[in-house]
């Protein structure tokens, strides 16, 4: 591991870090309607608002309501979505003489669903594929409506947890109006003023036809790209306007707006984890989760960029007669962000649920790229995304308690907030459902012919990896993938759109309810015989928990995947 690249590491955890606190302040300030500085220019729009909607500010929602209203928002969403793209070609748009992926009607709904999920799960090339319509119309208000729908869920879940003797968690429509007036629009604003100013393009030109120095033909595709781009990271969204992501120099041109970008995906997530402990009035229990968030972060990034920076024993072995060993593994990153660069970008979008991805993650070596994929097995429990990584995390906290109860034999409890039976099965249902999702698809596509056909590029354990890694990444609504599968088909297009619906509105939906059986308590005092949760004791406790609860879910299949491939490789 390079000083350069451990510096790079240290000052982009030391500035989420400052930011987590301002930025964690500002969430709770918004969502509990008190003032700020961006009040006289948008209370006024929020008014409006309200009364083009018949939006009642003071009405609160259950549990049961305020999924419905979640769910409802999403499909509305994806149906809207799904008519664009189908009816692309006759609308307006540019350069679609270029556009040579036809948006077939189950592509279209996968695509559809994955960006009103924020999975943006791409299995088509953007710049191939959608007008500009599409990108600006359909899929940027994607990026920010389900974003904000995301935010205003994991805000009603700390609702649950704050308050007492009630089954009401706010009002959903308030909350999403709130979210994107308030923060995704005017970061999303600044943001891209700022990637304008580093050459990624804002512009409707047509597609620019060159001749290349070998003298053959090459499109350049154009587009209105920094509209897109920060809002696709600030949502936990990661679709890209081009085939490769931000890999690509007009979507990621320098080492700055890279780092901005994983910034972008990072902070407000991180903020959330102080939010809720401003929200609960015990600020510790927000820095304890934040610090174990922190802790399994850099673990990924340490481990990820070691691998990263060795050799590939097979290159190194045909090369070393010839010349001098190549530093590190370069296959499938870009020069000018590196190997430091590109594994930030791997860690940071495999854990803050959102597929930006800057480099090509199939072309890591089998333990670099396990670590992406166990990040996403974990189930955005570090940072994760907008509002889905808090609960994810507190759920398995909760586990932790539970667990911690059994050992010493009290009844456990949360926050002053006892653990009971309805408490556990939510839980465990909450727990079970990624396994039995993605495990159940992984293991119909290996034996299935839709399935096998998608591994046109390699087979074996990097196929295997390969088709964990699209189901796991759409149940996380992460949406990364290893591009050596094929999934541009009716099997993927139908089996991914399934494990993202079950990721969003299943795990969603349960957390709520989750949230309401909290909420119906009351809060008890903290005594003796309570097990103290902010502490770094029980952090330490929690990691362990993590570990275990993903072990043993999916440690087999692991195996059978980028172990088994790491160890073939190394013989």
């Amino acid at each position: 591991m390079s000083w350069p690249n451990l510096l790079q590491y240290a000052v982009f955890l030391l500035i989420v870090a400052l930011l987590v606190k301002p930025t964690g302040t500002y969430l709770a300030l918004v969502f509990e309607g008190e003032k700020t500085l961006l009040d006289p220019l948008l209370r006024p729009v929020e008014r409006l608002l309200f009364r083009l909607f018949g939006i009642d500010a003071t009405e609160q929602m259950d549990w049961k309501r305020y999924a419905l209203c979640f769910t409802l928002f999403g499909l509305l969403g994806t149906l809207l979505l799904y008519s664009l793209l189908r009816f692309q070609s006759v609308l307006a748009g540019s350069s679609s003489a270029y556009l040579t992926t036809p948006l077939t009607p189950d592509l279209a709904a996968n695509t559809a669903i994955s960006f009103a999920t924020t999975t943006t799960w791409q299995a088509y090339g953007g710049e191939s594929t959608m007008t500009y319509l599409s990108q600006m119309v359909g899929l940027c208000a994607q990026n920010f409506l389900a974003g904000a729908a995301g935010l205003a869920l994991g805000i009603a879940f700390i609702r649950g947890l704050v308050r007492q003797q009630t089954e009401m968690l706010g009002n959903f429509w308030v909350d999403i109006v709130r979210a994107t007036l308030w923060v995704l629009l005017p970061l999303s604003l600044l943001g891209g003023i700022v990637l304008v100013w580093q050459g990624v393009p804002l512009n409707f030109d047509a597609y620019t036809p060159i001749t290349t120095l070998e003298g053959r033909q090459q499109i350049i595709a154009q587009g209105p790209v920094a509209a897109l781009e920060f809002i696709k990271n600030l949502g936990t969204n990661g679709g890209g306007f081009f085939n490769v992501n931000a890999a690509h120099p007009y979507e990621n041109p320098t080492p700055l707006t890279n780092f901005l970008e994983m910034l972008a995906i990072v902070v407000l997530p991180a903020a959330f984890t102080h939010t809720f402990g401003r929200l609960i009035g015990r600020p510790k229990e927000g820095w304890v989760l934040f610090g174990v968030m922190t802790a399994l972060f850099l673990a990924g990034l340490l481990a990820c960029g070691w691998v990263e920076q060795t050799d590939n024993p097979r290159i190194a072995a045909l090369v070393s007669s010839v010349s001098s060993p190549p530093s590190g593994n370069l296959e499938g990153k870009e020069i000018r962000f590196g190997i430091g660069g590109s594994v930030l970008g791997a860690i940071a979008t495999s854990n803050g649920a959102t597929g930006s991805y800057n480099s090509m993650h199939d072309s890591y070596l089998p333990l670099g790229g396990a670590v992406p994929l166990v990040n996403m097995l974990l189930g955005e429990i570090i940072y994760g995304g907008l509002g889905t990584g808090l609960y994810s995390i507190i759920i398995v906290q909760v586990v932790a308690l539970f667990l911690a109860g059994l050992m010493v034999g009290s009844v456990p409890e949360y926050l002053g907030k006892r653990i009971g039976v309805a408490e556990v099965k939510l839980v465990a249902l909450y727990t079970l459902l990624g396994p039995m999702v993605v495990l159940i698809l992984t293991a119909l596509a290996v034996v299935t012919a839709g399935g096998k056909a998608g591994l046109t590029t390699n087979d074996g354990f990097h196929g295997l990896t390969e088709i964990l890694y699209a189901y796991i990444s759409s149940f996380a609504n992460n949406g990364q993938n290893f591009a050596g599968l094929s999934a541009n088909s009716t099997f993927y297009n139908l089996t991914t759109s399934f494990a993202m619906i079950i990721g969003r509105y299943g795990q969603g939906v349960v957390a709520l309810a989750l949230a309401a059986q909290f909420a119906k308590q009351v809060r008890r005092p903290f005594t003796s015989g309570s097990l103290p949760t902010a502490t770094v004791q029980f952090a330490g406790f929690l990691i362990a928990t993590i570990f275990i609860v993903g072990g043993l879910s999916y440690f087999p299949v692991l195996a059978l995947g980028p172990f088994a491939e790491h160890i073939r490789l190394s013989r």
